[in-house]
């Protein structure tokens, strides 16, 4: 799986870019709002990706922020949310926006955007009011750029981010959390010692 991608803008068109890696040019859909905020064509980008595989196609997601990835993945679990409108959600609010928007359950903000009638905006106020993404107030907006994610750990921590999410954390508050307890306990440490560390600072 790819999990991010750092490379040269090739081209940009309103529905994703194309991302030049060591010569190897990676079409990458992205919402209107990452595009807009997007490095132009010649300039270096670094994304983080969501990769979806099916059995006619590998499509890849860009994102600049944790948030924005999180919120795709999360907009999802509602029925009738593909990638195509959860793009489309993130286009016309951002993070922030759609977090005040599911917290005030304000229908009319969330059917601002394209592809959301009034019923699947009702829809999803109602069911994403308790399942917001779990991020670190340090990450709401960190850039892709700043981020080095699992993709830079350890094996051992890689998995401890797995057996965290398996325990029912999100993906996103598990890896910051074992981010930040990897600095106390150093590269070498085993997975059993990264879980130990990260479960009680979970719990602090």
């Amino acid at each position: 799986m790819i999990g991010k991608l750092r490379g040269i803008v090739d081209s940009v068109d309103e529905d994703g870019l194309i991302l030049d890696v060591n010569g190897v040019g990676y079409v990458v859909a992205a919402s209107a709002h990452t595009l807009r905020a997007a490095p132009r064509a010649g300039e270096p980008a670094a994304l983080l990706i969501e990769t979806h595989v099916r059995e006619d196609a590998i499509r890849l997601y860009g994102f600049l922020t944790i948030a924005e990835r999180e919120w795709f993945r999360t907009l999802q679990g509602v029925q009738g949310v593909g990638a195509k409108v959860a793009l489309g959600i993130l286009g016309a609010l951002s993070s922030e926006a759609l977090s005040t928007a599911i917290a005030r359950q304000d229908k009319g903000m969330m059917a601002r955007a394209p592809g959301v009638g009034p019923k699947l905006a009702a829809r999803l106020v109602l069911e994403l009011k308790d399942k917001a993404p779990a991020l670190d107030p340090g990450e709401i907006g960190l850039p892709a750029s700043k981020i080095e994610g699992a993709a830079g750990m350890p094996k051992a921590a890689e998995d401890a981010i797995l057996a965290l999410v398996g325990l029912g954390y999100a993906r996103a508050q598990a890896a910051a959390t074992i981010g930040r307890v990897l600095g106390a306990l150093g590269p070498a440490a085993e997975t059993s010692a990264f879980i130990r560390a990260g479960l009680r600072e979970l719990a602090q």
